[in-house]
């Protein structure tokens, strides 16, 4: 097989440095495209990177675990870790996954959701417009950033006035690689202080839902019931953890990325203004070209054989979305970006049981955003060269710096 620099498919700082390894992931969909990888400090894992072979791994939940863990850690982290074990429907496989996952999805139907669309609208245009006219911005920190974590703060029930806790935690969890953003104490000490002030944050949320509920998800979550008895405080914390974290990073990571595609497809960007209403198209196919959320890990119950290769009992399997949305035998020119592409079988989202629960909320925020931007951005353009997360779960971008020239709502 052609050679590849295997650390560029999971190291934190090659994810920074160099963005997504789409030449690695290219070579391994074409020559081995389920290889088992070694790096030094890291597991043993099966880099799996087709379309087709994702779909078959995770429509089987009995063969392939989320649990014991959903990412892909260095050894050393994995072996410190004792960070408070928050439980999230990511992390559970069946019977459980789907108790559990049936707490929140009522809010989360097409019908509930689309009841939020006038509030997460009113809040892009308020954004866009506290712009000005013209001028440069760092469109991530203030305007990707600061949309997905109004409207899930509104949702939820919080203060706005504690926004800016939420988005240093959430900066801290899913960037403690990344330089900017790790805390003065080393490792696991650090994150075990992060889920500290996490669990005491919200700890404080839910006992104030249980005794005077409101009409918001932090209330669904504090008085949730499984099999007739008060859901676990574990469980209780992972929702939150997932609203507050997932919810937010991986519609940042679209919108910033989205944003930067644009720039770079400036006939793409003005089809959208011209015709506001591919919206719907538009998204599935940035969330597509983006893929926020760049990779999951299985594990498998039993022995498996896929595409010749024998897997065992055990074995990690680490599905990356992003090759898989650039699989050309899934997708028609699947480096290019057509905002009117149908059907968009992308699994941006993931697929089978744990397809994500907040893909419908996720679509609007971003939709509402774009949309706004879209029909209203007469000129933008960097100014500076945008800078990507340490991570190699979410590694969207932290800094974009753009000069814009807008017109009035219309």
């Amino acid at each position: 097989m052609t050679q590849i620099d295997a650390r560029r498919l999971i190291d934190p700082a090659c994810y920074a440095e160099y963005g997504y390894p789409f030449e690695e992931w290219a070579t391994l969909r074409r020559e081995a495209p389920v290889s088992k990888i070694e790096v030094p400090g890291w597991p043993t894992y099966w880099a799996i990177t087709k379309h087709a072979d994702i779909i078959e791994i995770s429509k089987q939940p009995d063969a392939f675990l989320n649990a014991p863990g959903m990412t892909i850690v260095r050894d050393r982290e994995q072996e410190e870790s004792d960070t408070p074990q928050i439980k999230t429907i990511i992390n559970m496989d069946p019977p459980e996954h789907k108790q559990f996952r049936k707490v929140a999805s009522p809010f989360f139907t097409p019908r509930a959701i689309n009841a939020l669309d006038p509030m997460v609208r009113d809040i892009a245009r308020k954004l866009v417009d506290g712009l000005g006219p013209s001028g440069e911005c760092d469109f991530i920190t203030d305007i990707a950033s600061l949309h997905p974590l109004k409207v899930i703060a509104r949702i939820l029930g919080v203060p706005e006035s504690d926004e800016p806790f939420i988005l240093k935690l959430t900066n801290e969890l899913f960037g403690n690689a990344d330089p900017e953003f790790q805390r003065s104490e080393d490792g696991m000490e650090a994150m075990k202080n992060l889920f500290i002030e996490f669990w005491t944050y919200f700890g404080e949320i839910m006992q104030n839902r249980r005794a005077e509920p409101r009409d918001d998800l932090a209330s669904v979550f504090a008085n949730a019931r499984i099999d007739g008895e008060p859901m676990g405080e574990l469980e209780t914390m992972g929702y939150c953890l997932i609203a507050f974290t997932a919810g937010h990073e991986t519609t940042r990571g679209s919108i910033g990325g989205g944003l930067h595609a644009l720039i770079e497809n400036p006939d793409q960007l003005a089809l959208w203004g011209r015709e506001p209403e591919i919206t719907p198209k538009a998204i599935d196919e940035i969330v597509r070209f983006v893929t926020p959320v760049n990779h999951m890990v299985r594990t498998a119950t039993r022995d498996y054989v896929l595409r010749g290769q024998k897997i065992q009992k055990g074995d990690r399997l680490v599905l990356f979305y992003a090759s898989a949305n650039r699989d050309e035998e899934a997708f028609e020119a699947p480096d290019e970006l057509h905002l009117d592409r149908f059907p968009n079988r992308h699994l941006g989202f993931g697929i089978g049981e744990h397809f994500c629960l907040g893909a419908h909320l996720a679509r609007m925020t971003s939709g509402s955003l774009f949309r706004e931007l879209a029909t209203r951005l007469e000129h933008v353009e960097l100014v500076g060269e945008p800078s990507r997360t340490a991570s190699n779960l979410v590694p969207g971008l932290k800094h974009m710096p753009i000069r814009y020239r807008l017109a009035p709502a219309r």
